[in-house]
This record gives structure tokens, C-alpha cells and sequence, in this order.
């Protein structure tokens, strides 16, 4: 999914929301990454079609329109989030097939779901600015927004077990709560329900395993994380934002392009205790270096 380019003329200038427009531009963003997460791209017809991801684009388009303004730098700066629909470049007797139009909208859609995350961080920037101006910070502010941050971390892994353990445990040594779904109560939930539900954490780690196989059109299948994790990642991106979302990688497993600009480190040495420690320090999380370094 190509970033649209703003164009050189007739960029109108940028919407000023009140503090109160603001959220709710926050929360609007919100309902489109949890509609698109609950999005089912298997249902979709053999030419990639569906009225539904149709329906979704135009929610996408219209909610941007109200969060930046028609025509305005920062509604092009995000406007591609509402190009769901996979075009492939070319088309051969065999090319495009059905899974490649699943295969291609799920991309999309995870695309979209990391963009709109951006776009909800521009405007909590901008309910911070409101905030500052409207009141001065008092010396203890930093201490006060320190302790409110959730240590709820929730863990987002694939088939490995031994890895989903061993992070989730170095956590709980930290002082966080590790939240991992197979151990919530279902409630009647589908997956993205329990994951929307326990979501309300303060970071997320989400673990790179070789769980699946996959490839391009021709290509060599190569060991890729289950796309359930790939999901979750956008998901999180989205909602919490890419500075608290890390990505721990074990083994041989492709890096999808679409998170190339997360954060995320290896697990083949101990080295990634400390990369995890750092990243939840740089989100605002008091650590504890010396149980850091005797995990």
C-alpha cells in the first residue's frame, strides 16, 4: 500500500479541534483499528471484492476528513490508510488467484491499522499542546504521569512456548503483569473480543517465531510468525503506539516490510533482556536495573 503524496497546490490549511474534538477523533480512530482488526479477509469474493471492506475504506476516509480536514497535509499524510483493496501490479493466467487478494488486503489492512495508530499519536501531540497551554506543569507532573502508566504488559506470541514463558517471567521479575490471552477467560469472546478486552495495557511485546511457512507467487516458502501475531502486532501499533509496542524474533523468521520501522531484537542471546528493559524504560516504566541483569 503506497503512501499517497500530498499535492503541490490547494493543500488547505490544518482543522483546529477543540480538546474536546480531539478525543473524540482519538476514539473515532480507535473504532476504525478495532473494525479492522475484526476484519475477516478470507470472506472476500474471488476478485478480491467485498462490500464490507468497501464500507471500511469510505469509515476510514470520512473519519480522517473529521480528525485533519479535507484536503489539509495531514489527512494526505495518512489518507492511503483507507486503501484496503489489494491491486496487484500484473495479471498472468494464474495471477492473481484468490489467496493472493487475501493474502494482499491482509497486508493492507495491517498497513492501515499501524497508520492510523501514527495518526491517533499526532493527535494526542496535539491534545498535549492544548493541555500545556492551558495549564502550567507542576513539579511533580512528570512523577504523577510516571505512576498512572499501566504495568500491564500484554505478551502477543505464536506455537512457542518456551519463549512466551521465559519473556513473561522476566517481566513478573520486573514488577509487570503479564497478560497472555490463552490464560484469560474466553466469555463467549472470539480472539480479537479478548484481545480489544484486555487490552488496556501499558506495552506490548509481541514474539517472532517460525510458526508458519509462506512465500511470494514463486517463490521459496520461508519460516514466517502465524498471522494471528502479525494481526495482533498492527493491532497494538495502532493502539498503543510503536513506542510501546516491542518485537522480540526467535529463530529464522521473515520480518514483514510493513514493521520494518519496529522495534524489535533477537532472542538467540541473553542481549534481549536488556533491548526490552531499555524499551520499556524509554516508555516512561520505572526499571529496575540490577534484576535486569541477574534474569
Amino acid at each position: 500500500m503506497a503512501r499517497t503524496k500530498p499535492p503541490t497546490a490547494n493543500v488547505a490549511p490544518k482543522l483546529q479541534l477543540s480538546p474536546q474534538g480531539i478525543e473524540r477523533g482519538i476514539a473515532r480512530l480507535q473504532e476504525r483499528i478495532t473494525e479492522l482488526a475484526h476484519f475477516d479477509a478470507s470472506q472476500l469474493s474471488d476478485d478480491g471484492d467485498s462490500p464490507k471492506l468497501v464500507a471500511l475504506s469510505t469509515s476510514i476516509e470520512d473519519t480522517l476528513v473529521r480528525c485533519f480536514g479535507e484536503s489539509t497535509s495531514v489527512y494526505y499524510r495518512f489518507s492511503s490508510a483507507a486503501q484496503l483493496h489489494f491491486s496487484p501490479g500484473v495479471w498472468t493466467d494464474d495471477y492473481p488467484q484468490r489467496h493472493h487478494y487475501v493474502e494482499g488486503t491482509q497486508k493492507n489492512i495491517l498497513q492501515s491499522m499501524s497508520m492510523l495508530g501514527e495518526a491517533q499519536r499526532t493527535l494526542r501531540e496535539d491534545l498535549a499542546d492544548h493541555e500545556h497551554e492551558a495549564k502550567p506543569e507542576s513539579p511533580d507532573a512528570a512523577d504523577k504521569g510516571q505512576s498512572s502508566l499501566s504495568r500491564k504488559v500484554f505478551i502477543v506470541h505464536g506455537h512457542d512456548e518456551g519463549a512466551r514463558e521465559m519473556v513473561a517471567r522476566f517481566l513478573e521479575r520486573l514488577g509487570f503483569q503479564s497478560i497472555i490471552l490463552h490464560e484469560q477467560a474466553n466469555q463467549g469472546c472470539t480472539v480479537m473480543e479478548k484481545v480489544e478486552a484486555h487490552g488496556e495495557v501499558g506495552f506490548a511485546v509481541v514474539l517472532l517465531t517460525p510458526d508458519d511457512q509462506g512465500c511470494t507467487k514463486g517463490g521459496i516458502p520461508e519460516p514466517r510468525a502465524r498471522q494471528n501475531v502479525l494481526l495482533e502486532l498492527g493491532y497494538f501499533l495502532g493502539r498503543l503506539g510503536r513506542d510501546k509496542v516491542c518485537a522480540l524474533k526467535r529463530g529464522a523468521v521473515e520480518i514483514p516490510s510493513d514493521f520494518a520501522g519496529v522495534v524489535w531484537e533477537s532472542m538467540e542471546s541473553n542481549s534481549w533482556k536488556q533491548a526490552l528493559g531499555r524499551e520499556l524504560e524509554a516508555a516512561g516504566h520505572e526499571i529496575d536495573w540490577n534484576k535486569v541483569m541477574r534474569a
